[in-house]
């Protein structure tokens, strides 16, 4: 016997990954709703490859009773009114906004870094997905922190425009088509040109400097790793359709080397090691997207502290930074909680 999960914000980039990412993990589901806003209503949407349609009802008027859980990318604005409403209805949220990711009777899970906090859902029946920069980071210190004990992250990310949803993506496309012909590209998205352009500047401005996208980075990877750890963040969009990139700077307790590091990552979960000291020897945003991994190159020791590495993380934003860690959340849950799958 399989679950009765439903996708909210099935419309959406996320929402439409995480439908591909059910489809091809095979995941044990018996029924599948898709739910969005009211203007997407009446909407057939694709299974994943399958040749199967799906139907999109009106998040409203949807009855969650007796559905299992709940995958969220609706926006933090109806979370905050739909994702109780599912929760008290018996229905589990596994939630891609950044509503609850810091409360503290929610859980904040990456499934190959801390799945044993799962066990705190029973508090909201809420489960909180985490930002997608912050995803593929924690992934990728995880398994050195256990080795070597991490005292201090440096990080700088290069954030494709996906991370801003289909308008982001669609501003970079005009904006390089317009100026290809001539035309003007003025920001509407974005707070400035995206295309052949970069911008220091993700989310609003807090009173200190930084923006809400580096706090974020901060604050998670405190709840989800170990909040012993200092993190900053400069968090930087690109023109780049979809994959982020971090550039990280790692300070450790004790002594590590860049062999080491590397052989601890070519055995973690969810890491695939691409480092050749060659041209070409490394991986790129182009090359991450519809893959799983989180990929690391670029492994060297940094002379500058006691114990330092520096390294480089790629990985596609919309599956392990959004969709693919919402659905590893609902296998995990479905294995160690729900049980009802055969």
């Amino acid at each position: 016997m399989g679950y009765r999960v439903v996708v909210a914000g099935a419309t959406g980039n996320v929402g439409r990954e995480m439908l591909n990412i059910l489809a091809e993990r095979q995941f044990p589901a018996d029924e599948i709703a898709v739910v969005a806003s009211a203007r997407s209503t009446g909407d057939m949407i694709e299974f994943g490859d399958t040749d199967r349609k799906l139907k999109v009802q009106n998040i409203e008027h949807f009855d969650p009773t007796g559905w299992d859980m709940a995958l969220f990318a609706v926006g933090s604005e109806a979370t905050a009114i739909h994702a109780p409403r599912f929760a008290a209805a018996g229905c589990t949220v596994i939630d891609n906004s950044s509503l609850y990711r810091m409360d503290p009777d929610v859980p904040l899970i990456v499934p190959e870094v801390n799945a044993d906090a799962i066990a705190l859902h029973t508090k909201k029946n809420i489960i909180a997905n985490p930002n997608c920069s912050t995803a593929q980071m924690v992934v990728a210190l995880k398994p050195l922190h256990d080795v070597a004990k991490i005292k201090r992250v440096v990080v700088a990310t290069y954030q494709s425009v996906s991370g801003a949803g289909k308008q982001g993506m669609d501003e970079l496309f005009e904006q390089s088509r317009n100026i290809f012909v001539g035309d003007p590209a003025e920001p509407k998205k974005f707070t400035k040109q995206i295309a052949f352009n970069v911008i220091p500047h993700i989310d609003k401005f807090l009173d200190d400097g930084s923006t809400k996208e580096e706090w974020k980075m901060v604050v998670e990877t405190k709840k989800i790793l170990d909040p012993k750890i200092k993190v900053t963040a400069t968090c930087v969009r690109v023109p780049v359709f979809v994959g982020h990139s971090e550039a990280i700077n790692i300070e450790f307790e004790n002594e590590i080397s860049a062999k080491q590091a590397q052989e601890i990552l070519r055995e973690a979960p969810g890491v695939m090691l691409v480092d050749k000291r060659e041209d070409g020897g490394y991986v790129t945003p182009i090359e991450c997207v519809g893959d799983y991994a989180t990929y690391i190159s670029r492994v060297r020791e940094d002379s500058t502290v006691e114990n330092g590495l520096s390294l480089w993380c790629v990985s596609d934003n919309l599956r392990k930074g959004a969709a693919l860690n919402a659905v590893q959340i609902a296998e995990l849950l479905g294995r160690k909680h729900l049980k009802k799958a055969a």
